[in-house]
């Protein structure tokens, strides 16, 4: 495995590339590009160019990610959301 390769991480289908490559312990890491975030090598496997889709910071500032949402959704929620039916009731 080489700088630049496209490989992915089975368990959850992250495809990315190669950035860094660093041993520590007896145990290769390998850093990819889509994630930031290091995986042992012997967990990854090579993957087709075309699993690889590069998006742009343009693109991505556009797009809300799924699941995500602002301070003031969060704040409207809160207040749309009546607690005092949810007490439980009794002395324990």
């Amino acid at each position: 495995m080489d700088k630049g390769d496209i490989v992915k991480y089975p368990p959850t289908s992250t495809v990315g590339k190669v950035t860094d490559i660093k041993s520590e312990d007896g145990i290769v890491w390998v850093k990819l590009d889509r994630t930031n975030l290091y995986y042992r090598e012997s967990l990854l496997v090579p993957a087709d160019p075309s699993e690889y889709k590069t998006t742009s910071f343009k693109e991505m500032q556009g797009k809300a990610f799924k699941g995500t949402a602002t301070v003031r959704d969060l704040n409207r929620m809160e207040e749309e959301v009546d607690i005092s039916e949810m007490m439980p009731s009794g002395g324990g």
